[in-house]
């Protein structure tokens, strides 16, 4: 006579529940691939275009060096004094204030802002480049301009030294800064 054991009710779909596991498992590593490898396209593409806009910020800053170099050699200028821009939403010497209280100092605003600012209330004075097309790529732009690095009202005011601000501009709104202190010596 051939015995077989006796299961009881609790091992009886214990095999059922272990492969449930194995595959709820399985699922969730493949979710995670499916993510990973979904996102890598997109950030590979974001990178590209933050690489354009860097691109296009230093383009702006070798154009406006060449015209400050030529501008000071040629003693069209003698010193930054008179070339700031200070401006932003048609109210002046806003841009390059820092106290807590202003909300229009140009590191509390976002590049595109700035450069939204500089098209709407465009000053040959002040402005540099205002939306300059790149010549290798035109979808790419840049804006320069220069901004007083002391607080205005200080006492020991200096014209010899600045921010050279460089906001490039790459496709799909994409915009990279550069801030560049200058200096010409007296």
């Amino acid at each position: 006579m051939n015995k077989r054991p006796i299961r009881t009710s609790r091992e009886r779909g214990s095999g059922l529940i272990v492969i449930i596991m194995i595959v709820a498992f399985m699922l969730a590593v493949g979710m995670l691939l499916l993510t990973v490898t979904g996102t890598s396209p997109k950030v590979s593409d974001s990178m590209r275009l933050q690489g354009m806009a860097f691109d296009a910020a230093e383009a702006g800053f070798n154009q406006a060096w060449i015209v400050l170099n030529d501008a000071f050699l040629n003693q069209l200028y003698t010193s930054f004094g008179g070339h700031y821009r200070t401006q932003y939403g048609g109210v002046d010497n806003v841009l390059d204030d820092p106290t807590l209280t202003n909300p229009y100092y140009f590191r509390k605003l976002t590049d595109e802002q700035i450069v939204a600012d500089c098209l709407a209330h465009p000053d040959p004075n002040t402005i540099i480049f205002n939306s300059e097309p790149l010549v290798t790529d035109p979808r790419c732009t840049y804006t320069v301009f220069l901004i007083n690095d002391e607080a205005p009202g200080t006492v020991a005011a200096d014209d010899h030294d600045c921010i050279l601000l460089c906001i490039g501009r790459g496709p799909r709104n994409t915009y990279k800064r550069l801030e560049i202190v200058i200096e010409v010596g007296p």
